[in-house]
C-alpha cells in the first residue's frame, strides 16, 4: 500500500488548526449581543474592539511571514496557538470595555494573525510542487469555514446557557489543537526526509534560512511590491474583499438578522451555511484558478458577491427564511473564492519566494477593509437603527473591485514572470 505523502499530514494539521482560529476570531458575531447585555457596553465599542482584531491580524501578515523564515513554521505555530489560547482564558476574567478591546483586539488579534493571513500559501508553497492551487483552495476555505460552521453551537449554547460556556467550548479545542500541532506539525520537508509533494529532484534554491530581523524583511517586501501597479490593484481589490465579507457579514449579519426579528439561532445557522458552500466554493476556486485565467474569475467572484449583498436587504424586509437561505447558499460559494486566483496572482507576478510576503501586505489590505467595515458598521447602525446602508455600499463597492482586477495584466506563464519584476 502507497504512503500517503507527508504534504497532506500537514495541510490537514494546516487545515484543522485554522478552522479553529477562524472559530475564535469570528466568534465575535454571536457575541455582541451578549456582551451588550451583560455588560451594559456601546455597541460601537464592542465593534471598535473587533474591529481592531480584523486590522491588527491582517496587518501582521507579512510580519508572520517574515518570522517563519526566521523562527520556523512549528515555532510560529506554537505561539500563534498558545497566545490564543492565553486570549481566551483572559476573556473570564473581563470586566471592563477596554479589557474587551485588550484581550479580544489585540492579543486575539495578533495571535490569528498566521493562521488567517500567510499559512496558507506559505503551505502551499513551500510542501507542493504540483496542485498548488488545490491545497490553497482548500486551505483558504478553512479560513472562512471554522469562521461559520461552529457559530449555530456557539448560538445554541450562548441561548440556552451562557456565553461562558461557549468560550469555555472555543477553549478545549484551542488546547487540542496545540496540542495536535506539537505532535505532527514540521518545518519544512526535509525534517520528515521528503521532497515536497509533485517534485522529483531536489531544487538549488530550496530553503535559504534567513536570521535577519523580520521586520527589515516584511518592509523590504513593501518596498519592492509597492512599485509593480499590480500590487496596488490587488491590495484594492482585496480591501474591497476584506470590507465585503468578515468585516460587514462576519461581524454585523447575526445583528443585522436579529433586528428583523429572526432569531440568534436561526441568523448563526444561516451564517453556518454560508461556511459550509465556502469550503466548496473556495475548494473549487482553487481548481479553477489551476485551469483558467485568474483575472476574469476574480471579476465574476467581485461581480456576483455585489449583487448578492444588493439583494440581502429585500429579502430581509420580506422576512423570507428560503429567500435568506438562498442567499447563504449563493453569498458562501463566493465568500473567499478571491482567495486562490489573488494568491496565484501574486505568486506569478513576484515568483514563488517573495509572494508569502507580498501577499501579506496584499492581506493587510484585505483586513484593513474589514476592519472599516466592522467599526463603520456599528456606526451606521448607531446613526440609522439598521445596517442597510452599510450592507448596500458594500454591493456597490464590490462592482467596483470587479474593475481592479481587469485592469493587471495577464501574466503569461509562472516561470517568466517573477525575474521582471524584483531582484
Amino acid at each position: 500500500m502507497k504512503r500517503i505523502h507527508y504534504s497532506w499530514i500537514i495541510l490537514i494539521v494546516t487545515f484543522f488548526s485554522i478552522i479553529v482560529a477562524g472559530i475564535i476570531r469570528s466568534s465575535s458575531g454571536v457575541f455582541i449581543d451578549p456582551f451588550e447585555n451583560e455588560f451594559n457596553w456601546d455597541r460601537s465599542v464592542i465593534s471598535l474592539a473587533f474591529a481592531i482584531s480584523l486590522f491588527l491580524y491582517g496587518i501582521s501578515g507579512p510580519f508572520m511571514a517574515a518570522l517563519i523564515e526566521v523562527l520556523g513554521l512549528k515555532k510560529m505555530m506554537v505561539l500563534s496557538m498558545t497566545t490564543l489560547l492565553g486570549g481566551i482564558v483572559l476573556t473570564f476574567l473581563m470586566q471592563e470595555s477596554w479589557q474587551l478591546i485588550l484581550i479580544w483586539g489585540v492579543i486575539i488579534g495578533l495571535g490569528s494573525g498566521l493562521f488567517l493571513t500567510v499559512l496558507s500559501p506559505y503551505i502551499a508553497n513551500r510542501w507542493f510542487e504540483k496542485k498548488r492551487g488545490l491545497a490553497v483552495g482548500i486551505l483558504t476555505a478553512s479560513t472562512a469555514t471554522g469562521q461559520l460552521i461552529l457559530l449555530p453551537v456557539l448560538a445554541v449554547i450562548i441561548e440556552n446557557y451562557s456565553w461562558r460556556y461557549a468560550v469555555g467550548l472555543i477553549l478545549v479545542l484551542c488546547a487540542l489543537m496545540l496540542l495536535i500541532i506539537l505532535l505532527f506539525m514540521k518545518n519544512a520537508p526535509k525534517d520528515v526526509g521528503v521532497l515536497p509533494y509533485g517534485r522529483e529532484v531536489e531544487s538549488e534554491e530550496e530553503e535559504e534560512i534567513h536570521k535577519r530581523n523580520p521586520i527589515v524583511i516584511a518592509f523590504n517586501g513593501l518596498k519592492e511590491a509597492v512599485r509593480v501597479k499590480a500590487f496596488w490593484l490587488l491590495a484594492g481589490s482585496f480591501f474591497i474583499c476584506g470590507l465585503s465579507t468578515s468585516g460587514l457579514i462576519g461581524t454585523h449579519f447575526v445583528s443585522y438578522c436579529i433586528g428583523y426579528g429572526i432569531p440568534l439561532v436561526t441568523a448563526a445557522w444561516l451564517l453556518s451555511f454560508m461556511g459550509i458552500f465556502d469550503l466548496i466554493g473556495t475548494t473549487i476556486s482553487g481548481w479553477l484558478s489551476d485551469r483558467f485565467d485568474n483575472r476574469w474569475l476574480l471579476f465574476w467572484y467581485y461581480l456576483l458577491r455585489g449583487a448578492s449583498l444588493l439583494l440581502l436587504p429585500f429579502a430581509l424586509s420580506e422576512g423570507s427564511i428560503v429567500m435568506l437561505t438562498i442567499f447563504s447558499i449563493f453569498y458562501g460559494l463566493d465568500w473567499i473564492a478571491t482567495v486562490p486566483p489573488t494568491i496565484s496572482i501574486s505568486r506569478q507576478i513576484f515568483g514563488v519566494k517573495k509572494s508569502g510576503i507580498v501577499y501579506g501586505w496584499i492581506f493587510a489590505s484585505h483586513q484593513a477593509g474589514a476592519a472599516v467595515a466592522a467599526f463603520t458598521g456599528g456606526v451606521v447602525y448607531k446613526i440609522f437603527d439598521s445596517y442597510t446602508w452599510a450592507f448596500l455600499l458594500a454591493g456597490v463597492f464590490c462592482g467596483v473591485a470587479s474593475l481592479f482586477v481587469l485592469v493587471i495584466k495577464k501574466q503569461n506563464s509562472k516561470a517568466d514572470v517573477a525575474p521582471r519584476m524584483i531582484s
